[in-house]
């Protein structure tokens, strides 16, 4: 379980610096804010990966001699596509007006990386639905503390948490490859 942990802390970052942006541009209402982030970020994260490793329940029987390969490779480039973006700037800088219709855009584009690292729940012993749940959850915190922090300080810690949440990833890949 402690994988799922550190699996779910990872994946959470993505949402957490795009909460910080969010948060910095729009610290006038940072707790409604904060809980609308949450709430959309945390479903979305712990929607996506059931849905990423439902698919690779569904193709591990055909790819099963390969499956450690094709987790490392999902999860390198997450990882790096993280790392990468951490060096970027965020979409959230360009958004004046916060709309269910941007969250849904943006709970969607920081869910996507979640969907392709829910294959690698295929390869740990865990029970799914809890791992699925506890990424909801840890994603929902992190997003709530997100925005505040944003509100407080600014972005200055967002590309921070994109560039460990990438490494982190990285290193899972290997993890799973190596052990």
């Amino acid at each position: 379980m402690l994988e799922v942990i550190i699996l779910a802390i990872a994946l959470s970052m993505d949402a957490f610096a795009v909460s910080i942006g969010l948060g910095s541009k729009h610290s006038h209402k940072s707790l409604s804010l904060a809980l609308m982030a949450a709430i959309y970020f945390g479903v979305f994260q712990g929607i996506m990966p059931l849905l990423g490793y439902a698919g690779g329940k569904g193709v591990f029987g055909w790819i099963e001699a390969f499956a450690p390969w094709v987790a490392f490779i999902l999860l390198v480039l997450i990882g790096g596509k993280m790392i990468y973006e951490s060096r970027v700037e965020g979409i959230e800088q360009d958004i004046s007006k916060i709309t269910h219709r941007v969250m849904l855009v943006l709970a969607l584009a920081t869910s996507v990386d979640a969907m392709a690292a829910g294959f690698s729940l295929t390869l740990l012993e865990v029970n799914p639905l809890y791992a699925c749940l506890l990424i909801g959850l840890v994603t929902f915190g992190f997003s709530w503390l997100g925005v505040l922090i944003g509100a407080k300080t600014g972005t200055w810690l967002e590309s921070k948490a994109e560039l460990l949440g990438g490494i982190v990833l990285i290193l899972i890949g290997f993890k799973i490859l190596f052990v």
